[in-house]
């Protein structure tokens, strides 16, 4: 196999990038997380205030908690979300489409001076059916959560743990049997954020090369 690079595609050999990308140290007293981009998922949070009003933020720090229903996010206790979700014992989780990257961040547009965010108004939900919460309208994915821990303490920040009540999937991101994973991903292409502050829109993926007899 040539290892000269490939010129189509702009990528560089393994080998060369490790002759030609030196190291840079990072101080771990300081927060390392804005030196560089990592890819994560983009969610919207939902809970209910104790005004009856519903509040939705997004999020990127979030992730299925193992490989049974459970689903987490980070966040603050300076935040009306944690309180929320602390009071309430609930919470939803959408996960919009890339058309939606502007009602996701009118979603994190700051309260006025009577402590209520007027962007909400803008935005088009629906309620959810377990839980008294609402979940943005048009995502690809939905779920309804009940609060199973709060583990404080990471720094300034939280880790909010819930368990999947109900889930619902848009049809043209279901992965079926006997479809195919592209066609999926064609029909109902991801967004993902890139934090710090960018996003990209994924079309397409490879399938990962695990190694003979791999098990999870």
């Amino acid at each position: 196999m040539s290892s000269q690079p490939n010129e189509s595609s702009g990528a560089i050999p393994f080998e060369e990038i490790k002759k030609c990308v030196p190291l840079v140290s990072l101080d771990p007293n300081r927060p390392i997380w804005e030196r560089f981009f990592t890819v994560a998922p983009l969610v919207i949070i939902g809970s209910r205030e104790k005004s009856g009003a519903f509040d939705l933020a997004p999020k990127h720090m979030a992730m299925p908690l193992g490989w049974q229903n459970y689903f987490g996010f980070v966040c603050t206790p300076r935040h009306r979300t944690y309180q929320n979700i602390q009071w309430q014992g609930a919470f939803t989780v959408t996960f919009p489409r890339p058309s939606q990257v502007v009602l996701t961040s009118l979603a994190a547009a700051p309260r006025d001076d009577d402590d209520i965010k007027p962007a909400l108004a803008l935005l088009p939900t629906r309620p959810a059916r377990t839980i008294d919460g609402v979940l943005l309208e048009d995502g690809y994915l939905f779920l309804e959560c009940s609060l199973d821990r709060i583990i404080d303490d990471f720094g300034e920040n939280s880790l909010i743990a819930g368990r999947v009540l109900a889930a619902q999937v848009a049809e043209d991101a279901l992965r079926l049997s006997e479809g195919e994973d592209a066609d999926v991903l064609r029909a109902a292409p991801l967004v993902a954020y890139l934090a710090p502050g960018r996003y990209a829109e994924i079309r397409s993926g490879h399938a990962f090369p695990n190694p003979v007899g791999f098990v999870r």
